[in-house]
């Protein structure tokens, strides 16, 4: 087996990068293997670090804050094209024989393979899995909220069902706080999409793959610990991460058929903000905005890792 490049897109990751690195032998355990780090101009010691506690580590400097799917992109021009890549965030904490057995998984029309997730102090498994957006799953999340539609395929983008973490399970996409890629998804695929700063990328680079024949797979004997984002209590990040969900609708559906699913999920924010939640206040000014589905990342920009 070719060696696998363990790839990380940093920035300002100082404080969460120690206990990465500490379980990455373990997480590694059986496999060859090398790491590759896609630093986005970081302003604390995060290079440091990375000299100091994995000095063997490449080091890939962008020279900005240029976004995740552009570090991947950065990182991934480093690797050979025949190698397995790993992609984590730096706030990742894998368990033993993790790495190895989402690689193993790997094959037989399966291109990613994702463990199970979870959060910090929890015995149970986060919701990792999702299905495409739909009007109809917007407006089911909209309506009744997406843990209680996830039970409905047709009403929720969540899967639900305890049996989906309990085997390998395949899904549209999933949640890309670690992912295992084959060198095959990655000929087919090619680069991870720039246009989007953060958020949603993961997503389209799932489905592409689904559409060429590489599926996404839950590999339910790996397992991790993510310790988490912003996403949900950041305003910013979470208008970002709404405008994100239209945008990469819009790309591969009509303009009717965006238009209901923005409303559907202008409903859904709308009813979130009548309750006093900050963050789709600001979602909502967003979706309102003219134009706002062809923003760019501006300022706040440096706000993200």
């Amino acid at each position: 087996m070719s060696p696998v490049a363990v790839i990380v897109v940093t920035w300002n990751s100082a404080s969460v990068l120690p206990g990465f690195l500490a379980a990455l032998d373990e997480g590694m355990a059986g496999l060859d293997w090398r790491l590759v780090v896609a630093d986005n101009d970081s302003a604390d010691d995060t290079v440091g670090t990375l000299k100091i506690l994995a000095p063997a580590a490449q080091v890939v400097q962008t020279g900005r804050n240029a976004g995740y799917a552009a570090g991947v992109n950065a990182a991934l021009a480093a690797v050979d094209a025949h190698e397995t890549v790993l992609i984590c965030n730096p706030d990742i904490r894998m368990r033993q024989g993790c790495a190895k057995r989402l690689v193993d998984s790997l094959g037989d029309g399966v291109g990613i393979a994702v463990p199970l997730l979870y959060e910090e102090g929890r015995d149970t498994p986060h919701h990792s899995l999702r299905r495409e957006s739909s009007v109809s799953r917007a407006l089911g999340e909209a309506v009744i909220g997406n843990r209680r539609a996830g039970r409905f395929p047709r009403l929720s983008e969540l899967v639900t069902d305890p049996a989906a973490y309990r085997r390998p399970t395949r899904a549209d996409w999933a949640t890309g706080a670690l992912m295992a890629v084959s060198a095959d998804c990655r000929a087919a695929c090619g680069p991870w999409d720039e246009s989007f700063f953060l958020y949603s990328e993961e997503t389209e680079y799932c489905l592409r793959a689904r559409d060429l024949g590489h599926a996404t797979q839950l590999e339910p004997t790996a397992e991790a610990v993510h310790l988490g984002g912003d996403s949900q209590v950041s305003p910013w990040l979470w208008s970002l991460l709404t405008l994100n969900r239209v945008r990469l609708y819009s790309r591969r559906h009509g303009t009717v058929s965006t238009a209901c699913f923005r409303a559907a999920v202008l409903l859904r924010e709308t009813s979130r903000a009548a309750l006093g939640r900050k963050a789709s206040r600001a979602a909502v000014a967003a979706l309102l905005k003219p134009g706002a589905l062809r923003v760019t990342p501006g300022p706040q920009a440096d706000q993200v890792v």
